[in-house]
């Protein structure tokens, strides 16, 4: 094995020797292809992720040059164990099966003797490329992977410590070292501590297991603010009846039949359900408006009641490459999958779906659709109410009929705002900007689209937010006029959702909370909703209330791009509640992942001031004042957020003083 990529970054010669890549790029192009594996990655696709806004020539020279000099390291001949192989179109790292950690754990994972599981838990060393450094806009890339394999991990070591593996084995020391490894990078993950306990219980130490228990609901208490998951009190439970022993008084209520206080938990009858991205078979310039037509399905299942529908931009993380249904299922916590192919020729329009069962990968219904392009709003609606009924007949027909929305009267500004998707999730200004035309274009054709006016609301709000905006207060301005410009937006969540974080930016909580609640009842699992929602909370001083919101956002959607901000969120609702120390960590946290983000360097420098560690706080700082050379404390507290949490704003100011960023 010559390629570990768990835990870290580390690649050996053909000699032996370890691998030095010229350029940091170079070795994380190198990562990109292993993760790829020998399907391989389309060279556009690698040149504009890894060198964007540098024009095609120079974005594609850059590519080149960093392929040579991999092949530098790895010469294509005949004999090479690891080499680069590619066309005009594709670039696909060919090597061994043995050759890389991550290929080795995913096939012990799938042959699932004891030993093979032990034997991948052993190369989990940690989360792919764990304390690399990746430059800006390269974490979307990775990201994905980085989540999916915890999660592998996860599953891992509670499949491992399931088939209780003989006390005092290679095989159980595999599975407790898993679980440390992962309770030492998440203090939270109960998949880790129930292997503990049934580890303690399998040694006879019933006592020790308990104290895990005990640990793990302190640990969710203090972090996140719920209790324990229903498999986590039932394993308690079962082993204080096993051990003969009695909980504390503390622990009573775990012999009750659990509460579903925890944002994760939802009934076992609840169907759930996650669409994935359905593949483009027209042109690529068509990519964005097969994306649309998800967007769509998937907001129109959420409405329904009784449902658990995974947001779309977790369902989404899966594009693109190959993957089975039961992984989704198990990865992403749902009964069913929904799957499909969009094909736009001229005026023409065909859209396929098929509704498979995650675990067994029975195909429980199919559909093709042919028409116009004009049909597409009622070719959504319809995929959304069979889909609906082919998993629960039970479903009456008039909530079906609720999950409908008014389309747009133009399709080319429905059009417009499928294209503006992708930049409003950039997080970057220019992204943001570009958003900003194509849904201004939208309401020129259609000045009644009331989701186009909500969302440019939103990214208004935004530019004043980050202090992309030379003038935020000018920014606000547009926001509020954009609000007031989209009219009654009542039957649209997402609309509801986009206004409601503009006025919450814009300072106006009460206002933005009746927006957010409406948007939430309509639609119960939009997870960006449940985001803001949380967000409200804290700017409406009630900090205490915001952490089940923002694990119910996150519940949702476990692998979004927006979770970094779901986290921050968690993370300042600790800060103001006096948990400096668990704030600081996840504010380390996501900087590791999303050195981009330059919203976390403000928070872990005000954070860190205040729990008194200067040298992290001035760290912080410095890296702030780099990314964002114009920023005062003045234009920052002078954001509209902080209205209701003078007292708190203020700390936050004393702290910036301290590290000594500028006041104006």
């Amino acid at each position: 094995m010559r390629i570990r990529l768990l835990g870290g970054l580390e690649v050996t010669s053909a000699d032996g020797q370890p691998v030095r890549f010229a350029t940091r790029k170079s070795a994380l192009l190198f990562a990109a292809l292993a993760l790829a594996g020998r399907r391989g990655n389309h060279r556009e696709r690698l040149s504009e992720g890894f060198w964007p806004r540098r024009g095609d020539a120079q974005s594609r020279n850059s590519l080149r040059q960093a392929l040579a000099d991999i092949r530098r390291w790895f010469p294509t001949d005949g004999n090479a164990a690891i080499s680069i192989e590619g066309d005009q179109e594709t670039v696909a790292l060919t090597a061994g099966p043995d050759e890389a950690d991550i290929w080795i754990f995913e096939r012990k994972l799938a042959e699932s003797g004891t030993a093979d599981l032990a034997f991948a838990a052993e190369l989990y060393r940690g989360d792919v490329l764990a304390g690399e450094v990746i430059p800006d806009g390269l974490d979307e890339w990775f990201s994905p992977h980085q989540i999916r394999y915890r999660q592998k991990a996860l599953q891992l070591v509670e499949r491992l410590s399931l088939v209780q593996p003989e006390a005092g084995t290679a095989d159980e020391a595999a599975c407790e070292r898993l679980a440390e490894r992962l309770l030492a990078s998440d203090p939270t993950a109960e998949a880790a501590h129930r292997a503990l306990m049934r580890i303690h219980s399998a040694r006879g130490h019933e006592n020790a297991a308990l104290r895990q228990f005990e640990s793990c609901r302190a640990l969710l208490r203090k972090h996140l603010d719920v209790e324990p998951e229903a498999q986590t009190n039932a394993l308690a439970a079962s082993l204080q009846t096993r051990g003969g022993n009695r909980l504390t008084a503390t622990m009573h209520d775990t012999a009750q039949p659990p509460q579903p206080v925890s944002a994760q938990a939802r009934p076992h009858d609840q169907p759930s359900v996650a669409v994935m991205a359905f593949d483009n078979l027209g042109g690529a310039d068509d990519e964005y408006f097969a994306d649309g037509v998800v967007e769509e399905i998937t907001a129109a299942l959420s409405r329904i009641r009784d449902f658990f529908v995974i947001a779309r931009q977790s369902a989404f993380t899966y594009k693109g490459r190959f993957v089975d249904v039961r992984d989704v299922g198990r990865e992403l916590g749902v009964n069913y999958v929904v799957e499909g192919t969009v094909r736009r020729g001229g005026d023409r329009l065909r859209i396929s779906v098929q509704l498979v069962d995650a675990e067994t990968r029975t195909q429980l219904w199919s559909e093709r659709y042919e028409g116009a392009t004009e049909d597409v709003f009622e070719f959504q609606d319809r995929i959304a109410a069979q889909v609906a009924g082919a998993i629960h007949p039970a479903i009456r027909g008039a909530e079906i009929e609720l999950a409908k929305r008014k389309p747009p009267t133009s399709l080319r500004a429905y059009d417009l705002v499928m294209r503006a998707y992708p930049n409003i999730w950039g997080r970057r200004k220019d992204t943001n900007s570009q958003a900003i035309e194509l849904l201004k274009k939208a309401i020129a054709i259609d000045p009644t689209y009331s989701r186009a006016h909500a969302l440019l609301a939103w990214c208004h709000a935004s530019n004043a937010a980050y202090l992309w905006a030379e003038h935020p207060e000018s920014e606000l301005e547009k926001a509020r006029a954009a609000v007031e410009a989209a009219g009654s937006i009542g039957d649209d969540p997402t609309a509801l959702a986009a206004a409601g974080s503009a006025l919450s930016m814009c300072g106006d909580q009460e206002r933005a909370a009746t927006f957010i609640e409406k948007a939430l009842t309509l639609d119960p699992n939009n997870a960006w909703a449940w985001a803001r929602h949380g967000w409200i909370a804290i700017y409406m001083d009630e900090a205490a209330r915001a952490a089940e919101r923002f694990q119910r956002a996150m519940t949702l959607s476990p692998m979004d791009p927006f979770a970094f901000n779901m986290r921050l969120g968690m993370a300042t609702a600790m800060a103001k509640t006096g948990l400096l120390s668990q704030a600081v960590a996840i504010a380390r946290e996501v900087i590791a992942a999303h050195p981009d983000i330059i919203m976390s360097y403000r928070y872990l420098a005000a954070w860190s001031a205040m729990s008194g560690d200067l040298e992290t706080a001035r760290w912080a700082a410095q890296k702030l004042l780099t990314a964002q050379p114009d920023f005062t404390i003045e234009r920052y507290r002078s954001l509209p957020i902080f209205r209701n949490t003078a007292k708190w704003a203020d700390q936050v100011v004393e702290a910036l003083k301290q590290v000594g960023l500028p006041e104006r």
